[in-house]
């Protein structure tokens, strides 16, 4: 089987690994500093803040910016839950609005409309599957209300908008290191921003609540959300090669782009203002379940994401999280994803775009 996701770790990460193994500093440290330095250089933003995961790089971004109980996030029911969760785990409620059928990020227009129609305190748009959301559209709403702009870069490393890189253009940028992802540290996340006193917030924040110059004296309540310097020291490592990685990525869609040619699959849209970082190469088609099952049959690993908008899903299910969406609806209904990354083979991607091509002609 052709698998969805294969990370590419090798001899450069298990050195790096070694070393901080051998030196006994293995929670946060010098190595944690060294990433936040040059991921936050790799987005073009001041600040970078290294945490545990992408959960806790979205919850500590959200409180620093000063989210929590009864406030009100606009943002996407079309992702992982995880970009609601860190709403709700601040206090705050998220509001659904919908997305666009083209790029399944927030569509704008469904946003000023929840934006009109009631208080919210902040926007949080995610670039899903690596393409960016519409940030012009999203900015101007956020401008014009006085709100911030939270992007959700789990996805999109290294995807840009109209040449900026993402992360770099919201108030802040949160960023995912799963195995899955573009680059992974194992498990990780990293908050991006321009402004310092954010930044800060943020690191007191996953820091239990300590200043700048640490110590123990607590000035707020905390969590733990640290980094570790073994995740950092793969981190430095994989981001060496990210963009080898998205060269390669982005090579395997071209392919895709070009060979693909069946009436039964809608393929990506990109606008001309994105550059995609293709997380996810994800198709539609109104025949999912029969597609799948004949992907599967001939040796191809897709698979959905995501099959239940998470307004749908039973810890949303009060009624408080009944939100009419009917464009995410139907996508939810009809995506599936294709290996895409850098690992796959010429045999691979030839397999690939043949037995997609192959479906439902005569079978």
């Amino acid at each position: 089987m052709i698998p969805i996701a294969n990370p590419d770790l090798g001899t450069p990460e298990a050195e790096s690994v070694s070393e901080v193994i051998h030196s006994g500093m293995v929670a946060d440290g010098e190595h944690v500093r060294a990433f936040e330095d040059a991921f936050s250089e790799f987005c073009n933003t001041d600040y970078g803040v290294a945490t545990s995961n992408g959960t806790t790089a979205l919850h500590s971004g959200l409180k620093a910016l000063g989210i929590g109980h009864g406030d009100r996030v606009v943002t996407t029911p079309f992702s992982f839950v995880a970009s609601a969760n860190a709403i709700r785990l601040t206090g705050a409620k998220p509001v659904f609005a919908d997305i666009d059928p083209q790029t399944y990020n927030l569509d704008p227009d469904s946003v000023a409309d929840v934006v009109a129609q009631q208080d919210v305190d902040a926007i949080l748009t995610v670039h899903l599957y690596g393409l960016p959301s519409d940030l012009d559209a999203l900015g101007e709403i956020a401008d014009e209300h006085d709100l911030p702009l939270i992007e959700d870069c789990a996805q999109a490393h290294g995807a840009t908008y109209n040449g900026q890189p993402v992360g770099s253009v919201g108030d802040i940028g949160c960023f995912s290191f799963y195995p899955t992802k573009n680059m992974t540290t194992g498990e990780g996340g990293m908050v991006v921003t321009d402004r310092q006193d954010v930044a800060e917030a943020a690191r007191s924040y996953g820091n239990h609540g300590r200043p700048p110059d640490g110590g123990y004296e607590h000035v707020q309540l905390g969590n733990n959300f640290r980094m570790t310097n073994i995740a950092a020291a793969i981190g430095q490592e994989q981001l060496k090669k990210l963009p080898e990685f998205l060269t390669d990525r982005r090579a395997n869609a071209q392919r895709f782009d070009t060979e693909i040619d069946n009436d039964s699959v809608t393929l990506p849209s990109v606008p001309d203002t994105c550059e995609h970082a293709y997380h996810q190469y994800t198709v539609r088609t109104d025949k999912r379940a029969e597609f799948l099952e004949y992907l599967h049959e001939h040796g191809v690993g897709a698979k959905i994401y995501y099959p239940k908008c998470i307004h749908q899903q039973p810890a949303y299910d009060a009624e408080s999280y009944e939100y009419s969406c009917p464009v995410a609806e139907q996508i939810a209904d009809e995506v599936v994803s294709i290996p895409v990354h850098p690992q796959l083979s010429e045999e691979d991607i030839s397999t690939i775009i043949d037995t997609v091509n192959a479906f439902d002609h005569g079978n």
